[in-house]
């Protein structure tokens, strides 16, 4: 079983665990030649999601209920989030390491994504949506959030088409320990600033955009 300290070691080194199944206790090291990236603070949302955005039905929360995120994250038919790994997630959510932002609808559960952050680095292992748009509005709130508190980079793991639709890109191993090594010289807080509300989200994007 893998402690928090070593999971942590493990990310600083440009490498990340999963696990087969969620039936499988044993957890894997992944270290691909090419990583996922999103851009900080310059996540895509194209005009009809922008204009779901400002029908003012959204809000959000960081760290509301990491432990419901994460499992919300795990409940699907495959998955790599097994019943160790969760426990390792809490921990470290518990020592200041691992983050969630739970997105709303009308006060409904829409989705979220959770993530490890190490120095100026998130990395970003799950997301899920309860509603439609709701993972794209957690991207959109993550990403802002990481911008306003100074992380450098969003780390995606894998690139899907989805995250290359919102301005997700692939970038060699090489490329991405030398941004990895940049955050991590960084000092910065995931939880030390609010999320802005819908509308301010909706203005900081047009204006960036």
């Amino acid at each position: 079983m893998l402690s928090p300290a070593q999971l942590l070691k493990g990310y600083a080194r440009g490498v990340f665990p999963m696990a087969d199944s969620a039936g499988d206790p044993r957890l894997y090291w992944y270290d691909p030649p090419y990583r996922g990236v999103l851009p900080v603070g310059g996540v895509h949302a194209s005009r009809s999601l922008l204009r779901d955005l400002r029908r003012g039905d959204w809000s959000a929360l960081l760290n509301h209920d990491f432990d419901a995120v994460v499992a919300a994250c795990a409940d699907r038919e495959d998955t790599w989030i097994n019943a160790p790994l969760s426990q390792l997630y809490r921990q470290l959510h518990q020592l200041g390491h691992a983050h969630a932002i739970e997105v709303r609808r009308n006060d409904r559960f829409a989705g979220g994504i959770f993530g490890v952050t190490l120095g100026g680095a998130f990395f970003g292992e799950s997301m899920v949506s309860a509603q439609t748009n709701g993972s794209k509005m957690a991207l959109l709130w993550t990403s802002s959030h990481l911008a306003r508190s100074g992380f450098t980079l969003f780390d995606t793991q894998y690139l899907t088409p989805h995250l290359k639709r919102m301005g997700g890109s692939e970038i060699t191993r090489e490329d991405y320990r030398k941004r990895l090594a940049a955050a991590l010289r960084s000092d910065v807080s995931f939880g030390a600033l609010p999320l802005p509300d819908a509308d301010q989200l909706s203005q900081e994007i047009t204006q960036t955009s």
